[in-house]
Formats: structure tokens, C-alpha cells, sequence
């Protein structure tokens, strides 16, 4: 019998390591991203999620999974973020409340969002409109703020998805901006709030545009008032609180993305830019338009920026009107 030559046998030791890795690599589950919401199914953050999930996975080239950690106004997915990799695999959207008001809302806070947090980016805007229900005498909100100041034996009521919550604070800059004092009333999320107001039992009700769209579209309630600079294009008839001479009510319940403290620059910035595409892609910002969401991709820098003004802006509310939480 022939020696193998030295040529074979190292040929032979090749192929087999190369087999193994070959083996390895397919046993291997491809990376995936997870983006976090504090909300459960259905909702809006979540519907936003997943509608920019799809567009952030054609960006990344991998699959973009949305996991569901409802409770403790966002701590929960909070804390998780916290403990993930810092790789930038997992990341956090969160309403402004999660990140801008539990800070001053709660003594106790199991996360910080300047400390454990990343920015990542910002993703849509949220401005709040101000609604009533279809049979109500208000057509304005002048007129709203005008019916305020004449019953001041019985306020007017104002609902709300819950104390601390942008529609509670976006109601109380209205009293302070309009110089009126509407009587809040809080609930236990957006939807029995709505109900009341639909029904006639509350006067009116601070609310995002894309979950009371299809309600004013079927006529179940009027919108008379966006809280925001300019108009909404789903709402183009709707004068501005600004419009109608009543300053300081802008209120914006956005979304942004967060990644875990210590991730890299370089991870952050390929999302970054990842998400940018995505939210200029026409599938995703039409999709997000049309629910009333407006697309608003940011630098990282920016989206600290609008955290820290933001935070300012709702900690004074909450400390000038000692707003606790229930």
C-alpha cells in the first residue's frame, strides 16, 4: 500500500474542518433583532412596532421579532432592556410617558432612562387632539374654553387613559394656558374614557390622532382642537391651539427607540441608519400616515435632546400640580 502523501493528508484534515464548520454554521440561528413594547397586543405602540419592524428587517437583512412586556408603566420592558446583551439586538419603543414622565411622576423608579437607556432614534410623532362627543355644543375649542370659564360652579370634565398620563398633563396645560380649571377624570386606559365621552357623561378628551381617528371619521366624536404647531393633514379643517390664540398646549405623545446602555456606537449608528430607510420607505410611511402617525427618523443626539426637554417640560407639570400617581 501506498504512503498518503503529506499533500492528501492535509487536503483530507481541510475538508473535514471545513465540513465541521459547514455543520456548525448551520446549527447557528441567523441573528435576530427583538424590539420590546411596554403595551399589549393591538394597540398603538404596538401597531407602530410592527409596522416598522417589517421595514427595519429588509434594511438589517435578518428577521425583527416584537415582543410584548406589558405593566408597570413600562418598567417591565424597561428593566428587561437593561439586562439584554448590549449589542443592539434588543430595543426598547416606548411611548414619551415610559421615558419623559415616570421620572417625576414615581419617587421610586427601577430604571433610569438617562442611565440604563441608549438613544437610538426618534420614530413618530403623536400629536394629541382635543375631542368631544358628536352632540356636544363645542364645535372649537375656543368655544370649549369659553363654556369653561362661564361654569365655574360645575367644571367641565376632562377624561383621561390615566393620572400622569399626556392626555391628563395635555389637559392641565390647557388650564393653564386658557386660564380655566377643568375637572379630571381618570381612567383606566383610553378605551372606557372614550366610551364616557361618546356617551356624553364627560365634556372632553385629550387623545393621540391615530386612536381617535376612526371615531371622528364616524362621526362618534368631533375634534376640535390640535395641540400641536401646525395642522394634521388627516384632520386639515381642525384649527391649532395656536391658531385659535391659546399658547403653551402642544403636546406630542411620541415613539422612539432605544437600545442598552454600553452598546456600541458604531451598533447604534447601523440601526440608526437602518431605521432612517425604513421610515422613509413609501410602505411604512404610508402605512404610518395613514393612521395618523407622522414618520420622524432623528440622530441619536437629537432624540437625548428632545428627552431632556421633554423630561423638563412634563416633570415641571407634574411637580407644579403635585400630580401623583394612582
Amino acid at each position: 500500500m501506498r504512503p498518503i502523501s503529506n499533500a492528501r493528508r492535509t487536503l483530507g484534515l481541510t475538508l473535514a474542518c471545513l465540513a465541521l464548520a459547514g455543520s456548525a454554521l448551520a446549527q447557528t440561528p441567523a441573528r435576530v433583532t427583538r424590539i420590546i413594547v411596554a403595551f399589549p397586543p393591538g394597540g398603538p405602540v404596538d401597531f407602530v412596532a410592527r409596522t416598522v419592524g417589517e421595514g427595519l428587517s429588509k434594511e438589517l437583512g435578518h428577521q425583527v421579532v416584537i415582543e410584548n412586556k406589558a405593566g408597570g408603566n413600562g418598567a417591565i420592558a424597561a428593566e428587561f432592556l437593561a439586562r439584554s446583551p448590549a449589542d443592539g439586538s434588543t430595543l426598547w419603543l416606548t411611548s414619551v410617558g415610559a421615558v419623559a414622565i415616570n421620572p417625576a411622576l414615581y419617587d421610586k423608579l427601577a430604571y433610569d432612562p438617562v442611565r440604563d437607556l441608549v438613544p437610538v432614534s426618534l420614530v413618530v410623532n403623536n400629536v394629541e387632539v382635543l375631542v368631544v362627543g358628536a352632540k356636544a355644543p363645542y364645535n372649537t375649542g375656543a368655544e370649549f374654553v369659553a363654556a369653561a370659564r362661564q361654569q365655574t360652579a360645575k367644571p367641565l370634565t376632562m377624561a383621561s387613559s390615566g393620572t400622569g398620563s399626556v392626555p391628563h398633563l395635555a389637559a392641565e396645560l390647557l388650564n393653564d394656558a386658557a386660564k380655566i380649571n377643568l375637572l379630571h377624570v381618570p381612567y383606566k386606559g383610553a378605551a372606557p374614557a372614550l366610551t364616557d365621552v361618546i356617551a356624553g357623561h364627560v365634556n372632553g378628551f385629550f387623545g393621540d390622532i391615530p386612536g381617535l381617528i376612526g371615531f371622528v371619521k364616524s362621526g362618534q366624536l368631533k375634534a376640535i382642537g390640535i395641540a400641536a404647531p401646525a395642522r394634521h393633514p388627516l384632520l386639515p379643517d381642525v384649527k391649532t391651539f395656536d391658531e385659535m390664540g391659546i399658547k403653551g398646549v402642544d403636546s406630542d405623545n411620541w415613539y422612539a427607540l432605544f437600545a442598552t446602555k454600553g452598546t456600541p456606537p458604531a451598533q447604534v449608528a447601523l440601526v440608526n441608519q437602518a431605521l432612517r430607510k425604513a421610515l422613509t420607505s413609501e410602505a411604512v410611511k404610508t402605512k404610518l400616515m395613514n393612521s395618523g402617525a407622522a414618520p420622524a427618523p432623528s440622530t441619536p443626539a437629537d432624540l437625548a435632546a428632545l428627552l431632556k426637554s421633554d423630561t423638563e417640560k412634563w416633570s415641571k407639570v407634574v411637580r407644579s400640580k403635585n400630580i401623583k400617581p394612582d
